[in-house]
C-alpha cells in the first residue's frame, strides 16, 4: 500500500457528500447574514449549528462584547456582534489545529443581492458562495472524513467561525489569539483564486477615523468668528495622502469625509475615514508615528481639535519560518490530489494575520475556487467543493496518522 493509499477510502467518500452540499450552499447563500444584521446572523448561525450536529463536538455559542464605531456626526455609536460559534474535539491530543472562518458577508439587509442563480453546470452565483459559506461547508467534509477515519484520534481540533470578519474582528479577535496559542498549525478559508492559488504573504490593515471639532458660525454675519472644521478636515486628508511613498510601502487611502451642513453654515464637526496598509511591522510603527504628527499638526490650528479613534487589526504576515514550512508541506500533499498548490502575496488582509500574529503558522486560503467577492458578481466553481474538501481532509489525516512536520510543531519553536 502506497503512503497516500491509506487514506483514500475517507477522501473517496467525500464524492458523496456533492449534492448535499450544493443544496446546503445554495440554501445558506439566500441567507442574509451581512455583519449589521443580527437576526440573519442568528439564522445563519442556526443553519451551521445543524449541519455540524453530525461532529459530535463539544459547541459554545459566544457573546462578543459590544464594539465601537464613529457616527456621522462625530458622536461614539456602540456597535453590536453576532455570536461566535466554537466547536471542539480532542483538545488533549498530540497535535492541534485551529480551523476557522466568518460566516458574516459584506451584504446588507437591503442589499438588492440576495439570492443565488446559476451561471452554468460549473459556476454559482450568490452572496457568500465562496467569501465564505462554501469555505464553512469544506471546514465541515473535510471534518466529517477525517472523524470517519482511523486517524482521528491523532488530532484535537477547533474550529471558530465569528460574525464579524468583513468589520476587522475586533470583538473575536481576543478569541482568535487565545486558540491560536494552543494549536500547531492553523487553516483558514477564505476562498482561493479561480485557479487554486492561494495567498501567500499579507500586508497589515488598520482602519481609523479623525474626529474633527471646530467653531459653528453664521457664514455671513460672524464668519470670522467660525472654525470651520471641513477646512482642518481638507488640511488632514493632504497631510495624510502625503505620506503615500513615504513610509516604504505603506499606502494610505481615504476612504470618506463625513461633515458640514447648510452653506450658511461655517461647519463645526467632521471625519476623516482612512485605511492604511503596510508590510512590515516597521512600517506599521512609522505610519503610527506619522498619523500622530498628522493629528498634532491639526490641532495646532486655531480653534480646532482633531482626535484619532481606529487601530490596526490586522498584523503584517509574513510568508517565513513556520508558515512557509506549512505551505511546502501542504504543496506536497497537494500532488497526491493532483493539484498544483501555488500561492502570490496579497495586499488583503483576513484573519490569518491575526493567528499569525499570535504566532501560528497557517493557510488562510484552503476554501473553495472563486472570484469576484464583495460584488454582486461573486462566484464559486462547483467543482471545487470537494475537490477542497479532499485536500483539507488529507492535511488533517495526514497530521493526524503523526506525519507532521518536526518545524510545525509547537514544541520546535
Amino acid at each position: 500500500m502506497t503512503e497516500y493509499a491509506k487514506f483514500q477510502p475517507w477522501l473517496d467518500w467525500l464524492d458523496q457528500r456533492y449534492d448535499e452540499t450544493l443544496d446546503r450552499l445554495k440554501s445558506w447563500s439566500a441567507i442574509n447574514s451581512g455583519t449589521g444584521n443580527i437576526d440573519g446572523l442568528d439564522r445563519m448561525r442556526d443553519a451551521i449549528l445543524d449541519a455540524f450536529a453530525e461532529l459530535d463536538a463539544t459547541t459554545a455559542i459566544i457573546d462578543l462584547p459590544d464594539g465601537e464605531a464613529v457616527a456621522a456626526d462625530g458622536s461614539i455609536a456602540p456597535v453590536r456582534y453576532g455570536k461566535l460559534l466554537h466547536f471542539s474535539r480532542r483538545p488533549q491530543a498530540p497535535v492541534r489545529v485551529l480551523l476557522c472562518i466568518h460566516y458574516d458577508t459584506v451584504f446588507a439587509i437591503d442589499s438588492p443581492f440576495q439570492t443565488p442563480r446559476l451561471i452554468d453546470e460549473n459556476t454559482l452565483n450568490g452572496p457568500g458562495v465562496a467569501d465564505a459559506k462554501g469555505g464553512i461547508l469544506t471546514i465541515l467534509n473535510a471534518l466529517s472524513a477525517l472523524e470517519r477515519s482511523p486517524f482521528a484520534n491523532g488530532i484535537g481540533w477547533d474550529v471558530i467561525l465569528n460574525p464579524d470578519e468583513e468589520t476587522g474582528s475586533i470583538g473575536s479577535a481576543p478569541i482568535l489569539a487565545e486558540h491560536a496559542r494552543a494549536a500547531d498549525f492553523g487553516m483558514l478559508y477564505e476562498p482561493a483564486l479561480e485557479d487554486g492559488t492561494l495567498a501567500g504573504a499579507r500586508k497589515g490593515s488598520g482602519n481609523f477615523s479623525i474626529r474633527i471639532k471646530g467653531r459653528a458660525a453664521h457664514a455671513g454675519r460672524e464668519f470670522h468668528a467660525g472654525r470651520s472644521a471641513m477646512v482642518a478636515a481638507s488640511d488632514c486628508v493632504m497631510r495624510l495622502d502625503q505620506l503615500n511613498g513615504k513610509v516604504g510601502e505603506a499606502t494610505f487611502n481615504i476612504g470618506k469625509i463625513d461633515g458640514g451642513g447648510p452653506v450658511n453654515v461655517v461647519p463645526e464637526s467632521a471625519v476623516v475615514r482612512f485605511n492604511i496598509r503596510v508590510s512590515n511591522h516597521d512600517e506599521r510603527h512609522q505610519a503610527e508615528n506619522e498619523i500622530a504628527d498628522v493629528i498634532a499638526a491639526i490641532n495646532q490650528r486655531d480653534g480646532i481639535t482633531a482626535e484619532l479613534h481606529g487601530q490596526f487589526g490586522r498584523a503584517p504576515k509574513p510568508m517565513a519560518g513556520r508558515t512557509k514550512a506549512l505551505f511546502e508541506w501542504v504543496r506536497e500533499l497537494g500532488h497526491d490530489l493532483d493539484l498544483d498548490i501555488a500561492w502570490k502575496p496579497t495586499g488583503g488582509c483576513c484573519d490569518g494575520n491575526n493567528l499569525a500574529e499570535a504566532g501560528l503558522p497557517n493557510i488562510d486560503t484552503l476554501g473553495v475556487r472563486g472570484g469576484l467577492i464583495h460584488s454582486d458578481q461573486e462566484f464559486v466553481k462547483l467543482d471545487s467543493l470537494i475537490e477542497r474538501a479532499k485536500l483539507s481532509a488529507l492535511i488533517l489525516m495526514k497530521a493526524g496518522s503523526g506525519d507532521l512536520p518536526n518545524a510545525l510543531k509547537k514544541t520546535e519553536i
